[in-house]
């Protein structure tokens, strides 16, 4: 009796003690997807998922007579590769964060609830990844291999285009900016030049050499008869 007494205290206490944990385990698990669960998604809704859902899912029996036909493979196929191309948009976003965001946590300057986002966005990514692969073997056979090569060209398409339209706005902005500036230079050189053919103009005469003259006249200087005659005198004194 004493044997089985001394054995069953500790599978008593080994019981406790698993069940405790299993219990802290499971409750730290729960709180720790509602916490995930509450934090703001890293991506906005995806709009062409959306859209593509809504017509795949579009029934034409339920509107009656008169409403929209069945949707043609052809408009889901294109939904399903604008959803695709989206999809590759937020994988490169993902790729080129993930760096810059590792070397952040790693410093503490960003907290861990910006990193868990990231880490659900990752497995959503992956997620809607299998999902766009599955739906495209569903159209064709093997398309799920070729999607995302197509809608890599389309995305790497349309970042070249938006490239051109910022190269081509900052050359007519630069464009406006240089025809201001010559205008500024031309007007600039304009103004020097009138005021250079101002100073280089002929100072007209007044004849102020004969005013000074009749002044010394008038103020009983010596003519030049006079002088020649008192010149003469001199000469004459001298002989």
């Amino acid at each position: 009796m004493v044997n089985w007494l001394s054995l069953v205290v500790p599978f008593a206490y080994l019981t406790i003690l698993l069940g405790s944990l299993y219990t802290f385990s499971h409750l730290y698990r729960a709180r720790k997807l509602s916490k995930a669960a509450s934090l703001e998604p890293w991506f906005p809704p995806h709009l062409q998922r959306n859209i593509y859902l809504t017509l795949l899912h579009l029934d034409p029996s339920e509107s009656g007579e008169g409403g929209p036909s069945k949707v043609p493979d052809s408009v889901l196929k294109a939904a399903l590769l604008r959803r695709a191309t989206e999809d590759i948009h937020r994988v490169l976003q993902l790729q080129n964060a993930k760096p810059a965001l590792q070397s952040l946590l790693q410093r503490g300057s960003v907290g861990d609830d910006l990193w868990q986002r990231f880490l659900r966005a990752e497995k959503e990514i992956q997620e809607e990844i299998k999902d766009v692969v599955a739906e495209a073997n569903a159209f064709a056979p093997g398309w799920g291999q070729l999607i995302f090569q197509t809608a890599n060209e389309m995305a790497q398409n349309a970042l070249l285009r938006k490239r051109v339209e910022e190269i081509q706005a900052q050359v007519t902005a630069e464009k406006e900016w240089w025809e201001k500036k010559k205008a500024g230079i031309q007007a600039d050189f304009m103004k020097e030049l009138d005021e250079d053919s101002k100073a280089t103009q002929p100072v007209p005469t007044t004849g102020r050499g004969s005013d000074d003259d009749a002044v010394l006249v008038e103020g009983g200087g010596p003519t030049a008869a006079q002088q020649q005659g008192s010149m003469k005198k001199r000469k004459k004194g001298k002989n």
